[in-house]
């Protein structure tokens, strides 16, 4: 049996990778990715992951993650100050982001107030960072997330 957090890190890929409209339809492509599930279990994962809903420009409304309303696509956080980012590697399960003198902190908060469901916290300093990933969230999964949000970022997801 898949745990919640595969449930809800399947939700969170299905609407960034495709126009889903209704709840039935999600539940129809949970299924086919092995989940098992309620129309009320399907309702509070959205609303834990603050799910809405947005004008699609074909018509009706399609189901959106927080922060992309109103936003082009790959241009998620212009003014958040990752201008200073250094590097990312990962260790014990958990990412080292290292920065330059300095911006730490101000990337931690951008990253916290992100309310990305793969972060569950950062530890800022002065030049480093520790992003401790929520249970079951892969290094690659973290990475892919910052390349979706922070425009221009290359990372190389080293072993």
């Amino acid at each position: 049996m898949k745990n919640r957090s595969d449930r809800l890190m399947t939700i969170r890929k299905l609407i960034s990778d495709r126009d889903i409209s209704t709840q039935e339809e999600l539940v129809k492509l949970l299924e086919e990715r092995g989940f098992s599930m309620t129309q009320a279990t399907l309702s509070r994962d959205l609303k834990y992951l603050r799910v809405g809903k947005m004008p699609h420009t074909g018509g009706g409304t399609v189901y959106t993650l927080p922060g992309k309303e109103g936003r082009e696509e790959g241009n998620d956080s212009p003014d958040l100050p990752f201008s200073g980012f250094v590097s990312l590697l990962f260790a014990q399960g958990m990412a080292i982001m290292k920065t330059l003198p300095g911006h730490a902190s101000s990337i931690a908060y951008a990253l916290d107030n992100w309310n990305a469901y793969e972060i569950a916290g950062t530890i800022a300093g002065d030049d480093t960072i520790l992003i401790v990933p929520r249970d079951g969230v892969t290094g690659g999964e973290l990475v892919a997330l910052l390349k979706r949000r922070i425009p221009g970022i290359s990372i190389a997801l080293s072993h």
